[in-house]
């Protein structure tokens, strides 16, 4: 039997609620997947090695994405609610009738969704760099640090996932050489994707003049790992701290000169730490 890992898991398809579904699948087989969920932008390349051969000497992890993104057929729905739906009906075209969810960024915003969607579905959330609906974005510097130019243009994801100290910016480096090191690769998103992404971000963001719009937080009662960097830009850190006040069972891990990518600054001790709380 064949032993895949990140880089040599092949791309495959299913068919669900009306899209085609790109995916890769390695790992540990047997036990609960870790279904991930990609952040704004993303694809099947962007997720660091280092985090996903790690988990998955432990358990089987899956990697997707989402309708309309990269491989993937259909259009991206302009809501996180879509997407999340859309996840669901990926998993169960699986026929995976539990797993635990991983979402980064905005896929931890569709990771909220789906586990309100599907609640049986999901047994555990990672829940890294990111928010809920309502997020405080006031000191975010997300727009300016994606309408920038970069060169080579992968740097945007040093400015987006790293802080500036030089040690945050080596392991930027260090994280796109392993990012890049898969041949076969899945293609960018469509201008379309970028577009309703964004949409769906003012949406979640426009929850902020909803009176009670952290209750539906406290209806997500499965464990949940929240996974934040000292000083997130893109999503500021503060978020973090509203998720784990409100989830009924969550903890919090605050990564030091870590930005948005924390997990990636620390692909080790992240590892580490998402396997004591998934087998916990």
């Amino acid at each position: 039997m064949t032993t895949y890992t990140h880089e040599t898991a092949p791309t495959q398809f299913v068919d669900a609620n009306g899209a085609r579904f790109a995916y890769r699948r390695f790992g540990k087989a047997g036990g609960v997947p870790i279904v991930f969920n990609q952040h704004f932008q993303g694809t099947l390349d962007h997720w660091d090695p280092a985090v996903t051969d790690g988990l998955a000497k432990t358990r089987e992890v899956i990697l997707f994405d989402n309708a309309g993104v990269a491989a993937s057929s259909g259009v991206t729905p302009s809501s996180f609610q879509e997407m999340g739906s859309n996840a669901i009906a990926f998993i169960g075209a699986l026929r995976l009738s539990q797993v635990d969810i991983l979402g980064f960024s905005i896929g931890g915003m569709v990771a909220q969704e789906i586990a309100l969607q599907a609640p049986e579905m999901v047994r555990k959330l990672i829940l890294v760099g990111t928010g809920p609906r309502g997020a405080d974005m006031e000191t975010s510097q997300s727009q300016a640090i994606f309408a920038g130019t970069y060169q080579p243009a992968e740097h945007l994801w040093l400015k987006v996932h790293f802080s500036p100290s030089p040690a945050s910016q080596a392991a930027g480096l260090a994280f796109l050489e392993r990012k890049l090191t898969r041949q076969n690769r899945d293609p960018l998103v469509s201008q379309q994707t970028i577009d309703a992404q964004m949409v769906a971000i003012g949406e979640y963001i426009a929850y902020r003049e909803t009176e009670g719009y952290l209750d539906y937080l406290k209806t997500i009662r499965q464990p949940s790992l929240v996974v934040q960097g000292s000083n997130d830009v893109i999503i500021p850190t503060y978020n973090s701290y509203v998720l784990q006040q409100t989830l009924p069972n969550a903890t919090l891990i605050l990564y030091p000169d870590a930005n948005h990518g924390s997990f990636y600054q620390y692909p080790e001790r992240f590892v580490a730490e998402a396997m004591l709380f998934l087998d916990g």
